[in-house]
């Protein structure tokens, strides 16, 4: 199987990136939907959990529905440049994939719910792209923030991949790995399909209308 923090054909080597910036991107001080805090620090009996599916703005709605996630915020991870603009990001050269922080009450949702809208809602088999989306700024990724986070993430993709392998599907690419720096998207991404009602996702995967 894959090893930990794997790094596939297509992302950038952190000499070849973007320079990127000292100053973060400001995001919104709540979630436009829950009215939860986007920022942290959060509640301490709370997790994180940064997961790729590839365009953000369909893979965040899937994880604001679920009962226990405290909030959620979509932004850039497992890359080099710090502080990315998105227009940096689209161009492959942040080593950053589109990610979704979801920070969630372990008490009230677990892990394994948590996965299972991770591995049936994109396709982990696709390197480097979703649908249409192709780059490494697409990348399917799980990154975590404690060793049982990682244990439970490797467990759950072997038992996604025995499914897959009986029904004759190829291999997952999903990079896991723990957590790197986090950056957050600028201000029109975020739950970007809640403010957009009647609008349209456009990207990848998430071709759905949202009204």
């Amino acid at each position: 199987m894959f090893g930990l923090n794997r790094k596939s054909e297509g992302v950038p080597a952190p000499e070849d990136c973007l320079p990127g910036r000292d100053t973060p991107l400001p995001p919104p001080s709540s979630h436009f939907v829950s009215g939860q805090p986007l920022v942290g620090p959060f509640p301490e009996h709370l997790e994180t959990l940064v997961l790729g599916m590839g365009c953000f703005w369909g893979a965040e709605r899937f994880f604001w529905q679920l009962p226990g996630v405290y909030t959620t915020a979509v932004g850039y991870s497992g890359g080099t440049t710090p502080n990315p603009t998105y227009e940096e990001t689209c161009t492959g050269l942040t080593g950053h994939t589109e990610a979704v922080l979801v920070v969630f009450d372990p008490s009230a949702v677990s892990l394994e719910a948590l996965f299972a809208v991770f591995w049936e809602n994109h396709d982990p088999t696709q390197l480097m792209g979703q649908g249409n989306d192709r780059g490494s700024q697409y990348r399917t990724a799980i990154f975590t923030s404690s060793d049982a986070q990682l244990a439970a993430a490797l467990a759950s993709r072997d038992a996604y991949q025995s499914k897959l392998s009986a029904a004759g599907f190829g291999a997952i690419t999903t990079e896991i790995g723990p957590a790197g720096p986090w950056f957050y998207a600028e201000d029109y991404h975020q739950q970007y399909l809640a403010k957009n009602p009647g609008g349209y996702c456009n990207h990848g995967f998430c071709q759905v209308a949202y009204g």
